[in-house]
């Protein structure tokens, strides 16, 4: 099963400049009437479902369209929203039955081709959406959007129009938990006012969600007012959101401290040792759907021969995750004691012992492993990351001072400096980087499965270290085809146990999600992808 290939790597979430020139100026309550004032920053791609596939453009999404299902902000549960059902005899072949009644925020009513032409306008090929690969399951979409050469059809063949609220869907192999990857934006539907005239959609689009755009100035704001004609259950307690630009956090920080700004989500770096004696309990810090790892080069031939696993082990035994994260990160990342996330709990495939020792501090241990493994290839590991964004070489100095300590050699492991994020990335991708780097996942839906084939299965286009293993492959297809959801989730552990082993890449530490907010609003909250929960935040 094609795996995803992932612009909204954790570490680029995590960076992602949210501050500097505060655009709109005015007090923190935006236009006086119940509406909230955010921090923001520019999406990268146009406001098309399938097409955005970072964290500022999912904000807008995530206020301007329902899809089949939800994620509790508070469980993650994928819970029904404009479906009325989703049944399948075998697990293969589903059939999506449509709530009555919805509406798009234009008149139009939310019907089951809304949802069928947007997933076929997503994953043709000429349309040349970064989110086309989540269509990848449904049958037809090698045809649609191939590897090499153009599309030989038009439409997904496993896509079908029933009636206007009834529609099926075919995937090319069994997947027990489709349906909870249905929440996504991707697979959000789209009205007919957007084929009619995609443009003029574009500079305003038009959603299902609680709220639509009333304004929109790049590199300024952007102004969202709550929709009285909303048909879901979970509708805006506040008048609207106005999303202000930034360009650096820490001016979004101060201008909440001055009062002219109800809400930074996310904390610089600098103001969190300053943060709880500001804000008091109006710092929010939890757990998200975040994971940050190191990548090893299983394609160099030097890191994947038989002993390496030792190595790869005994460095993670010579990492001090826990004085990393409290002295680094002030208590803001948690170390990894598996390859996915707290958040998922346990029924959801989250596991804090599947690591084991490997993610536990040991010096003398971590010495004796890279010793019996062969060494380190040429005798010093190379971290790379990218240098224009986030606090990389902080952790990365620390982590190697770490790894220096345990190993009694003060050249076992050195950073290495990438300019810029997209050179990171494109030579990450290319498979052009040395020994490690550093690398993150922040999930797309709830499941354990999107923790681990998008990044780990044979040849997905997100396991840009090119790990491979039949025993782990395998195991992933027999999970995806189990209809029992406990027992896939049982299986799909049993995969990240064969990650443990090989140590295909080392956990360091998962991601918590950070905000700051004013006096003037209440029940802010942050949703298990470090979102703010727009809708439920009251303006006092």
């Amino acid at each position: 099963m094609r795996g995803a290939t992932h612009a909204k790597w954790a570490a680029c979430a995590a960076a992602v400049a949210l501050a500097a020139t505060a655009c709109g100026g005015g007090g923190g309550g935006g236009d006086g009437s119940g509406v909230v004032s955010s921090s923001w920053g520019d999406p990268q791609n146009p406001l098309e479902p399938a097409n955005t596939n970072e964290v500022q453009g999912g904000k807008v999404l995530d206020m301007l369209f329902r899809g089949l299902k939800r994620y509790d902000p508070k469980t993650g549960e994928a819970k029904d929203m404009v479906a009325e059902s989703i049944e399948t005899k075998d697990s293969q072949t589903y059939t999506v039955k449509v709530k009555d009644g919805w509406k798009f925020s234009n008149g139009e009513a939310v019907t089951s081709k809304s949802f069928v032409d947007a997933w076929n306008y997503g994953a043709h090929l000429k349309n040349n959406q970064k989110g086309a690969y989540f269509f990848g399951y449904i049958e037809g979409y090698d045809k649609v959007h191939p590897e090499k050469g153009d599309a030989s059809a038009d439409t997904l063949s496993g896509l079908k129009v029933v009636d206007a609220r009834t529609f099926t869907v075919k995937l090319s192999q069994k997947f027990s938990t489709w349906p909870e990857t249905l929440g996504y934006p991707a697979f959000a539907p789209l009205p007919k006012a957007f084929f009619d005239d995609r443009a003029a959609w574009l500079a305003k689009p038009v959603g299902n969600g609680p709220y639509s755009i009333k304004s929109y100035q790049k590199g300024s704001r952007m102004e969202l007012r709550k929709w009285d004609g909303y048909s879901g259950d979970d509708k805006a307690e506040n008048g609207g959101v106005d999303l202000r630009v930034y360009t650096d956090n820490n001016s979004a920080y101060n201008d909440l401290m001055a009062g002219n700004l109800d809400l930074v989500d996310d904390v610089p770096a600098a103001q969190l040792r300053n943060v709880k004696n500001d804000l008091g309990d109006r710092y929010i810090n939890t757990p998200a759907g975040i994971i940050q790892t190191l990548s090893f080069a299983f394609y160099d031939s030097k890191w994947n021969k038989p002993g390496m696993e030792k190595v790869r082990k005994g460095l993670s035994m010579a990492i001090n995750r826990e004085q990393i994260t409290e002295t680094i990160f002030q208590k803001t990342r948690t170390p990894a004691k598996d390859w996915t996330s707290p958040v998922l709990g346990k029924d959801g495939g989250y596991s804090g012992s599947l690591c084991g020792d490997a993610c536990d501090y040991d010096a003398e241990q971590a010495k004796k492993l890279v010793e019996e493994g062969g060494g380190i290839p040429g005798g010093t590991l190379k971290i790379s990351y990218n240098a224009d964004t986030g606090s990389h070489k902080e952790w990365v100095d620390a982590v190697c001072n770490s790894i220096n300590k345990a190993l009694g050699n003060n050249k076992s492991c050195v950073g290495n400096s990438i300019g810029t994020f997209a050179d990171f990335r494109s030579k990450a991708s290319q498979q052009k980087l040395d020994g490690a780097w550093r690398a993150g996942w922040q999930m797309d839906y709830p499941l354990i499965q999107n923790f681990l084939q998008p990044v780990y299965y044979t040849d997905a286009p997100s396991n840009d270290g090119k790990y491979s293993s039949e025993e782990f492959d395998k195991l992933v297809n027999e999970a995806n085809a189990e209809t029992d959801t406990g027992k896939a989730v049982s299986t799909f552990q049993d995969a990240e146990k064969v990650l443990a082993k090989d140590m295909a890449a080392i956990p360091l530490w998962y991601q918590n999600g950070s905000a700051g907010y004013s006096d003037r609003v209440s029940d802010v909250a942050l949703n298990q992808f470090s979102v703010p929960v727009y809708a439920e935040i009251k303006v006092n």
